[in-house]
């Protein structure tokens, strides 16, 4: 998939950023150190010397030197299951030691046909228990160590001749090397001239990688870092994919290139090419579900795994290369060849930068602390020293928002899964209209995946645009019935509103109960229903009685319009699958456009009690007027008089747009609107007199068309001596059944220049149309909407409340007419929750028994209901 490149990303450290405690140093000034490794009680480090010096992590005394390499050692990988350290060389052998006697186990030797030269990188897959190496000629290799495939190996290597491995000189791989990619003094081609060491010798168990476990030109470049990632992160469907090989290969490169491979017993399969594009990868770090490579010129490329795009590009600082990579939870640590060691946030900004070595950093790792509960960062250069710092943890909110959360913790810990889940959901603040939570989107969009996976969903993700936030499509899959099993889509989205934190009682960002309330971001508006229905879902499941499947559809941009939505959706329509009905997300909403600067209300209770059911939404047509004079502004005492003036056009203009009686004046306006039928007169008598609001208005409000002028704004300072040169106004119409949305916007369009004709103005004007939405009615008699309607009756134990709303909520009927089936849409705020206002809540009863409609209404449709389907 061909992905555009987002523009990049340039964070500056803050003056007073926090740089860690140096702990301790380590080494000889005089030995680069290349390579470094960890465990619960060493650090491992390999460098020139040929030597891996294995210090103590408790008294930072050398233990003991592993000896045997003959060239400088350039990867160092353990296999913690094993209890071994692999370490890659100059000399091009992988030799494995024990990390409890420190002796070697094996001498491997990759196949030697063509020359493998330095051996750059390494990775351990515990599952398939296989080494990888990257080479210098390009080619991956690897090994197997179970007992089954290190026989066949042997075999082979038998059968081929090559069981005792000769050196062979390589017209290329055996002269010094002319790196371009890494400066030529970080790294020492030391081949022997003869083919067995005196460390061979000692060691018995000597092999070779066999032919066929070679992948030749893997890359167009030298293979510099290799990391591995769980594979159901990939989303790979590898038909070869065997039993427990539960992991994927990532390997950078030369040649700008990240590649992901499915390991197979048979060998890495390409699953994936991301472009870097920004000089070689010379290191990999993965978090989660998240790709960071890290390159020349200080770039690092963020891809995500999952949808295969580039997220982010961060400059660390450029002319440096980053050689090292580090992750700590949350945080990234870029380690660069001007010595600066810096720690980014999941924002990707800046947190902390500090000079680390007077040097190359060439090398670190991030391990466990065995002098508190922290850990420490080790990082390694070319001054010769293994310097060991204390770095913070990040705090417990942060490591809430991406950690692998799960869900058996609430009951174990007597805790609510529903509220368990939404107090972790809403401390991610994913507010789409801010760039600075771009990324916390992204995570949001993750852990949602993670959470219905662990509920029992099927989960992917789906890209939408460039920089777009993904969908979450997940489906709970029911037991088959005596009838076909119907298939219900719900709608929802994760991200919120922004929550400056003035006038919050309580941080925006943590759920907090108080008098029977969860207060938050986005608890109400609309991660609480998410939760809701999620759990409704899961209890069903787990009860064996969920007889239809739930398709969730949540998007992560409908608090910003829903851009890219639509595409989208017909883009992955077939993923989705067939849909029987649609089920609109259970929130108190304010609709809020950006850039219109429109608030309308729309899915809420009228009151706080009885419970209501909606059943139909107005459309909207957003509009902006623009008059200029084509001048600079001018200052009204010397130029007042004697030229037309935008601002007074606009006035006038703007007045031709209604009648006397606040009607509005475009032709043909009203012609389409449904009259009001004796049923509907009925409803609004009885609605009347549950609000005390005149049953005019709320007819006005909810199921006639208007025209309403947001604003007027103005080129130049806008004082009170200014004429302004350009004139702008945002408007809009709201539309009902049954107005059509393309011949309104036309009307608008055609009845603003008319006026403006007749004005005979010197002055020029612009009208667009800049955003729509369709209006929308549901169908009362739909046996979908009476089961809704007799769950949520049954629940509450009252007669719930027919309404309608004014606002407009643009995917509803995109939804109906792409899939071809009705929409039902049950509020389950109140409408006191103060959703996209400080101090937004929901009320925990609501929930609860939100959750308990849906379970309701998901029983019923299983056995009775038929698919009531519209015109596409």
């Amino acid at each position: 998939m061909s992905v555009a490149v987002p523009s990049p990303s340039v964070s500056k450290p803050a003056p007073s950023l926090y740089s860690p405690r140096l702990l301790h140093s380590l080494g000889d000034e005089n030995k680069s150190v290349l390579s470094v490794m960890a465990d619960s009680q060493h650090i491992f480090a390999g460098g020139q010397c040929q030597d891996i010096s294995v210090w103590d992590k408790q008294s930072y005394t050398l233990k003991t030197s592993l000896r045997g390499h003959t060239g400088s050692i350039l990867a160092l990988e353990l296999a913690e299951d094993r209890h071994w350290l692999f370490s890659a060389s100059g000399d091009s052998t992988v030799r494995i030691w024990s990390t409890t006697t420190f002796t070697p186990m094996y001498i491997l030797h990759p196949y030697l046909e063509t020359g493998a030269g330095d051996l750059f990188s390494l990775a351990w897959n515990p599952a398939l228990q296989t080494v990888y190496v990257g080479c210098q000629n390009t080619s991956i290799q690897w090994f197997h160590f179970c007992q089954q495939q290190m026989g066949l190996q042997a075999q082979e290597q038998i059968n081929s001749g090559t069981s005792t491995p000769a050196r062979k000189v390589h017209k290329f791989f055996d002269s010094y090397p002319q790196y371009t990619h890494k400066p030529a003094d970080l790294l020492a081609n030391n081949f022997s001239s003869s083919p067995i060491s005196e460390a061979d010798i000692c060691c018995k168990n000597v092999m070779a990688i066999p032919a066929s476990n070679v992948l030749d030109s893997a890359h167009f470049g030298y293979v510099y870092c290799m990391a591995t990632i769980p594979s159901h992160r990939t989303g790979s469907d590898d038909p070869a994919l065997q039993p427990g090989a539960s992991y994927c290969l990532l390997t950078g490169s030369g040649d700008e290139t990240v590649k992901m491979w499915t390991c197979t017993t048979s060998g890495p399969r390409l699953a994936h090419t991301f472009e870097c594009n920004h000089g070689a990868v010379l290191s990999l770090v993965v978090r989660g579900d998240t790709i960071f490579a890290g390159c020349q010129d200080g770039y690092v490329k963020v891809f995500d795994v999952e949808t295969k795009t580039l997220v982010r590009t961060i400059i660390v600082q450029e002319n440096t290369d980053i050689l090292s990579l580090s992750m700590m939870h949350s945080d990234l640590y870029t380690c660069s060849s001007n010595g600066q060691i810096q720690r980014w946030s999941p924002s990707f900004n800046c947190t902390a930068s500090w000079k680390a070595h007077e040097g190359i950093v060439l090398s670190s790792i991030i391990t466990q602390s065995t002098q508190s509960d922290g850990c420490i960062l080790v990082s390694g250069a070319n001054d010769g020293f293994v310097k060991v710092w204390d770095i913070e943890m990040p705090s417990k909110e942060l490591v809430a928002q991406v950690r692998e959360s799960d869900l058996s913790e609430a009951e174990s810990d007597g805790h609510d899964t529903m509220t368990y889940a939404l107090s972790i959901f809403t401390s991610i603040p994913s507010v789409s209209s801010d760039p600075l939570h771009y990324e916390d989107c992204r995570q949001a969009a993750i852990w949602l995946k993670k959470c219905l996976h662990q509920l029992g969903a099927e989960s992917t993700l789906l890209p939408t645009y460039e920089r777009g936030n993904p969908l979450v499509l997940a489906t709970f899959r029911g037991t088959q019935g005596k009838h076909p099993k119907p298939r219900i889509l719900f709608y929802g989205h994760y991200d919120v509103i922004s929550a400056p934190r003035e006038g919050w009682d309580s941080n925006p960002f943590t759920v907090v109960g108080r008098n029977g309330y969860l207060y938050g971001r986005g608890v109400t508006d609309n991660k609480g229903p998410i939760m809701a229905v999620a759990c409704a879902a899961a209890e069903l499941l787990r009860k064996r009685a969920l007889g239809v499947d739930l398709v969730f559809l949540i998007e992560g941009e409908e608090e910003t319009g829903s851009a890219g939505f639509m595409d989208a959706l017909g883009e992955h329509k077939h993923q989705i699958g067939n849909i029987d009905a649609i089920l609109l997300r259970f929130d108190t909403f304010l609709y809020y456009n950006p850039v219109m600067t429109d608030f309308g209300s729309n899915s809420t209770w009228i009151t706080e009690y009885p419970p209501c059911i909606t059943y139909g939404l107005r459309g909207v047509v957003h509009a902006t007027v623009e008059i200029s004079s084509g001048a600079p502004d001018r200052h009204s005492g010397i130029e007042g008089g004697a030229a037309a003036e935008p601002m007074l056009d606009m006035i006038r203009l703007l007045a031709t747009l209604t009648d006397g009686q606040h009607k509005v004046a475009i032709p043909g306006f009203y012609d389409a609107v449904r009259p009001q039928t004796e049923d509907e007169k009925q409803l609004y008598e009885l609605l009347s007199r549950v609000t005390g609001s005149p049953a005019s208005v709320l007819s006005s409000r909810w199921r006639e068309p208007s025209l309403t002028v947001h604003n007027i704004s103005v080129s130049g300072p806008g004082n009170s001596t200014v004429i302004p040169g350009k004139v702008t106004t945002k408007l809009s119409l709201r539309i009902v059944p049954d107005q059509d949305l393309e011949t309104l916007s036309q009307a608008l369009i055609v009845h603003v220049k008319s006026s403006f004709n007749v004005l005979k103005s010197p002055n020029k004007l612009s009208v667009s149309v800049n955003h729509t939405a369709d209006w929308w009615l549901g169908d009362l008699e739909d046996p979908w909407f009476k089961a809704l309607e007799t769950a949520l009756r049954e629940e509450w134990g009252v007669e719930p409340l027919r309404i309608r709303e004014g606002g407009s909520i643009p995917s509803v009927p995109c939804l109906e007419k792409t899939f071809g089936c009705r929409a039902l849409h049950l509020p389950l705020g109140q409408s006191s929750d103060q959703a996209h206002l400080p101090n937004e809540r929901i009320s925990l009863s609501n929930l609860k028994r939100g959750k308990a409609v849906v379970e309701r209404f998901l029983m019923k449709v299983a056995d009775g209901c038929k698919p009531a389907s519209i015109t596409p």
